[in-house]
């Protein structure tokens, strides 16, 4: 039980009377009067707020929720006493999640429900936990208030921002991936697998076209070829402490997930098997190759409340434990965020893959450096700052050329820019036939 404001307004205007009777004494028996009805009409109020049942309130939330995406969570509230009541409501939602419209003031009529919504907006990938709602019960007379907690435990899942990833899907689908600022190569040669015959089409060289049917049906048909199916694309995920780096409202983590969604739907599509691993991270998460639309889910389900750890990265670990799970050769794609002291280690990790597998690096960089160079140069600091980025920038470039000397395919990017950049080099990777 606690006392409401007007109960409080109504004891403060009292405590004036009583200066006013200090200095007129003949409003003595007034003021007396005045607090004994105070009392009594309290009293009555506090008991008929005590005989008050309190309404059960049942929540409806989705189970599966996108990160940084805008729900409703409906609450129903059922009114148990056979008088009208006045509540105030509060959810007692995950605390990694902004909310709208809470908390509210309800009235509920006498052995009725009624129902109201708020609107949720998770903030961190994995499971998130609502525990329960809390109640202020009002008296009849507005005087007191009774608190209430009740517990509803709700378990919902965050996934990484899908539905960007299907945008991304519909322009695969429709061959418009060029929107995205993936760009689809001109084969080298003539393509790697024979797909089928058809007519003859401008542009079509004189190797494409097919002699025989030409002859037989008399008229021009080309042979046409496909990207070579069948290959294995293998992620390599970096979970260490230089991963939870943000830059904006995600991580570099975040950004990775939304890259290899992305790149699982395009590589799945063209019909190749996709596999991940990750390192450095609570625990290592291990999906063998697999073909088909259905693993888009299980990589989902798999990485969704993976979160980048403090521990450092360890690259030769992380080699060892993918050759002890996968011997054929595939597509290893190595997401990191790299600096130049990892050189060492990631060259002996490097030449480990390499021997059996083709390795695409992809290192994040951070958006800052950026910024600090196309910033004014005011003060000396900043002419500190803007000559240490630029040699700190010169050795990364300069670490990229020793990787790609060795036959490492390096992509450097920002967080945003890695989806359509790793598109783009399996891309070339297919049409090139490198694999």
């Amino acid at each position: 039980m606690r006392p409401a404001p007007l109960l409080l307004w109504l004891l403060f205007g009292w405590l004036l009377f009583a200066i006013c009777t200090s200095i007129f004494p003949r409003l003595l028996m007034l003021w007396a009067i005045m607090g004994g009805m105070l009392l009594i009409i309290a009293l009555y109020d506090l008991l008929q707020l005590w005989m008050q049942t309190f309404p059960h309130v049942t929540r409806k939330a989705a189970g599966s929720l996108a990160l940084g995406v805008w729900c409703d969570v409906e609450l129903t509230i059922f009114s148990r006493y056979k008088a009208d009541q006045q509540i105030e409501i509060i959810d007692d939602y995950p605390p990694q999640a902004d909310i709208e419209n809470l908390p509210q003031t309800l009235y509920l009529q006498a052995n009725t429900g009624v129902a109201t919504q708020y609107q949720f907006c998770p903030q961190q990938r994995g499971n998130l936990h609502f525990n329960g709602v809390h109640l202020l019960l009002h008296s009849s007379l507005h005087l007191w208030k009774r608190y209430y907690y009740q517990a509803i435990p709700q378990a919902i899942k965050v996934y990484p921002n899908f539905a960007a990833v299907t945008k991304y899907a519909l322009f695969a689908i429709e061959n418009r991936l060029g929107q995205l600022g993936i760009r689809k190569r001109p084969r080298r040669g003539e393509g790697l697998e024979f797909h089928q015959l058809r007519e003859y089409r401008a542009g079509d060289s004189l190797r494409q076209i097919n002699w025989n049917a030409t002859s037989r049906l008399k008229k021009l048909i080309s042979k046409e070829y496909q990207d070579e199916r069948d290959q294995q694309i293998i992620f390599l995920i970096d979970c260490g402490r230089r991963m939870a780096t943000q830059d904006g409202a995600l991580s570099h983590f975040d950004h990775t997930l939304n890259a290899v969604l992305l790149l699982s739907y395009v590589a799945l599509r063209q019909g190749d098997a996709l596999g991940l691993l990750t390192f450095s991270g609570t625990e290592s998460r291990w999906i063998a190759p697999r073909k088909g639309m259905n693993t888009v889910n299980l990589v989902l389900n798999t990485l969704y409340d993976l979160q980048p750890t403090l521990r450092t990265s360890d690259y030769l670990n992380a080699v060892e434990q993918l050759l002890k799970h996968h011997q054929k050769r595939a597509l290893i794609i190595l997401i990191s965020n790299l600096r130049d002291e990892d050189n060492e280690e990631l060259t002996i990790a490097l030449k480990l893959l390499r021997a059996k597998h083709l390795v695409l690096l992809a290192s994040l960089r951070e958006k800052i450096l950026n910024e600090v160079l196309d910033a004014p140069v005011m003060q000396f600091n900043d002419a500190l700052r803007y000559a240490a980025i630029h040699e700190y920038l010169g050795h990364r470039s300069q670490s990229q050329e020793n990787f790609k000397n060795k036959g490492v395919i390096f992509v450097d990017t920002e967080p945003e820019q890695l989806a359509i950049h790793i598109v783009n080099r399996y891309l070339d990777i297919k049409r090139g036939g490198i694999l």
